[in-house]
């Protein structure tokens, strides 16, 4: 096994691999998975180098976490960053009263939000004995976004929950954690980087997780998120390289975009890039993995896997040679901010 390289995560210090491992399917996320084939998947994973793994309590309901521990609890501690998240409570929950979400055949629990400081407290405490681990490296604050909790007036509630309140709320566990050397870092896993953008000046942030908004499709982000990233030395690690799809698969019949079938602009715009690509012998989707990393302030992308051979995959598409002319080419039609980092 040759050694992937690695960069260093933000003001955190922790050297995390270029290429990392993301669990949501192995909560179960849509399809339900053979628990020897999720174990076979994260041993995978760990036999190919990948040793930044991200995961969460909402995943599976505690599932996932529960199935990457099976492994990882075997493996020498510091070998590896672990990142999981706060922000749901995972409660008992009747599985004849079927919960309909999008993790099938998940555990029985249901997540509940919770941000305050005794919520964040009692997560983090859960996930160590889910996880059978320690430590936990990066705590990150999940999805604090309408989007994910249901309206604007709720997700400021929530926000308030996090930000102030007893003992500092949320953010105030989190800090405090951090003092103590119960965790290495915090941040956020957020879909929106304007999210992130706004807590930066609510708290000490070491790095976000941000889910796809800075992809070949998707670079708003060098407005203002990335270059304060910079300024305060804020590392990145990026889910949903692909856009939910269309990236890996191309512009083909039914292509999906941000969860939703991709718009005429979008799949016009995706068949230009892979034109450019095919010109260059370039995978598309090896485009699509390999560009947020010409950010210098993006340290990882961490691609899910549900079984050993998307790991497998997801590695050769990593590995690929990508000449620099192709993103010369793609900034010169276009299809590139000018002011992007471009992969060396």
């Amino acid at each position: 096994m040759a050694k992937l390289p690695e960069r260093r995560l933000g003001k955190t210090g922790l050297q995390v691999t270029e290429i990392g491992f993301g669990t949501a399917p192995l909560g179960n996320l849509y399809e339900k998975i053979d628990d020897r084939v999720a174990a076979a998947t994260v041993t995978a994973a760990w036999d190919a180098g990948l040793r930044f793994i991200d995961t969460a309590p909402f995943y599976g309901y505690g599932l996932a976490e529960h199935r990457i521990g099976e492994v990882l609890r075997n493996q020498p501690r510091d070998a590896f960053v672990l990142s999981t998240k706060i922000g749901r409570l995972i409660r008992p929950h009747d599985p004849d009263d079927e919960w309909p979400g999008v993790f099938k055949g998940a555990l029985p629990f249901k997540p509940v939000f919770d941000y305050s400081y005794d919520g964040v407290m009692r997560s983090f405490e859960d996930s160590l004995q889910r996880l059978g681990l320690h430590r936990i490296d990066i705590l990150l604050i999940h999805d604090l976004e309408p989007v994910s909790i249901g309206s604007e007036v709720e997700a400021e509630t929530h926000r308030k929950a996090l930000l102030g309140g007893a003992k500092g709320g949320g953010y105030g566990a989190l800090d405090e954690l951090r003092r103590n050397g119960d965790i290495g870092g915090i941040g956020a896993g957020l879909n929106y980087w304007e999210v992130a953008e706004s807590l930066i000046g609510e708290g000490d942030f070491d790095c976000f997780l941000i889910a796809g908004r800075y992809t070949l499709l998707e670079q708003e982000a060098l407005d203002s998120f990335l270059p304060l990233c910079a300024e305060k030395d804020i590392g990145v690690f990026l889910g949903g390289p692909y856009n939910s799809g269309i990236l890996a698969t191309g512009a083909v019949p039914g292509a999906m975009y941000n969860y939703e079938p991709a718009p005429p602009e979008i799949i016009e715009r995706v068949d230009r890039i892979a034109a450019v690509c095919r010109s260059h012998d370039v995978p598309l989707a090896s485009a699509a993995l390999r560009f947020p990393l010409g950010h210098p302030s993006v340290a990882a992308i961490i691609p899910g896997a549900r079984r050993p051979e998307e790991v497998e995959r997801n590695l050769a598409t990593f590995d690929q040679p990508i000449p620099s002319a192709l993103w010369s080419d793609l900034a010169g039609e276009g299809l590139l901010r000018q002011d992007a980092p471009l992969p060396s």
